[in-house]
Order: C-alpha cells, then sequence, then structure tokens
C-alpha cells in the first residue's frame, strides 16, 4: 500500500532530504510504502517504482562514487547501472569506483537504500543522469527505506548545484 501527499514540511515524514528541499522553496510531493526485504533481488529503488506503480525509468537511484581524489554522487534510474567512466568524464575525473558503502551512509548520513541526493551530511558534487529531463517530476529517496519524493528534475539540478550528463547505461 502506498501513501502519497504533499509535504507540509511537519510530521514523521521530515528528513535532511525534504527540509532541503523546503529551504529551497522547491515544490514537491511525498510517497510512502511499506518496504520489505523480499524482493531485494531487483533492488530498493525497483521495489519503490512497483509499490508507487511508476515507470522504472522515472525512479532515480542515488549512487555515491570515489574519484580518488573526491566521493561525488550519480543520480540515475532504478531501470539501469551507473556507467562510472562517465560520471568520472562528467566531473573531470579521470576514473571512478563505488564508494564503500559504509562510506556513502556515514557522508551521507543516511542508509543503503535510502540515501537521498538531497540533505546529506557532506556536500558532494551530484551528476543527475540526463534522461531524467525528459520527465516533469521524478522519484528519488527522500531519506529513508520506504519514502520517496517527487520533484521537478531542473529544480533538483539547482537545488543540488548539480549537472546533468548521460551516465546511465542500460
Amino acid at each position: 500500500m502506498s501513501k502519497k501527499s504533499k509535504h507540509d514540511g511537519k510530521g514523521k515524514g521530515s528528513t535532511p532530504a525534504t527540509l532541503q528541499l523546503e529551504q529551497a522553496g522547491v515544490p514537491f510531493e511525498t510517497y510512502e510504502y511499506e518496504h520489505s526485504n523480499d524482493h531485494m533481488d531487483d533492488g530498493y529503488g525497483v521495489e519503490a517504482a512497483t509499490k508507487l506503480g511508476f515507470d522504472e525509468h522515472q525512479v532515480f537511484k542515488t549512487l555515491m562514487a570515489d574519484t580518488g581524489s573526491e566521493r561525488v554522487v550519480g543520480v540515475v534510474p532504478v531501470s539501469g547501472h551507473m556507467d562510472l567512466k562517465a560520471l568520472a568524464a562528467a566531473v573531470g575525473a579521470k576514473k571512478a569506483a563505488m564508494a564503500d558503502p559504509k562510506v556513502a551512509m556515514r557522508e551521507s548520513g543516511y542508509v543503503v537504500g535510502g540515501i537521498s541526493p538531497l540533505g546529506q551530511k557532506v556536500r558532494h558534487r551530484t551528476v543527475l543522469d540526463e534522461s531524467a529531463l525528459k520527465y516533469d517530476r521524478i522519484l528519488l529517496s527522500g531519506g529513508k527505506r520506504g519514502f520517496s519524493v517527487g520533484v521537478n528534475p531542473q529544480d533538483l539540478l539547482k537545488v543540488l548545484d548539480a549537472v546533468a550528463a548521460p551516465i546511465g547505461t542500460w
């Protein structure tokens, strides 16, 4: 069962991610669903897309990579994977490798499966897969498992001071 609501900034749905959107004056909607470990072969994002009734190309996951000199965040559709070479190129690095999940959790302030590019403890350069730009609204983690936010991708780019680039693969 899923629940959709306009977010008023009060109550159990407040996370650092929603607080950052509110402080920036960005309109967004929240979506909640009952998380289950039964689907983990498909991943957290696919579970969110299925339970919320959204196309997997419109629901995005947040991944952290290490370029050797910094950690960067890539936001790609849950239907695909992140192209690490393309991510590195987008931030002017020679290479990138997936960051250790413990590092990602510590620096983001979120648990794996609930990492949002918004409201992270340590600010990272962020790259959004350019496929997001064909939608008026995309879904991404709101900062905990079973909680997503719907936001306009152009607003997301502005709030995060992010760039869009072709970093997703299928």
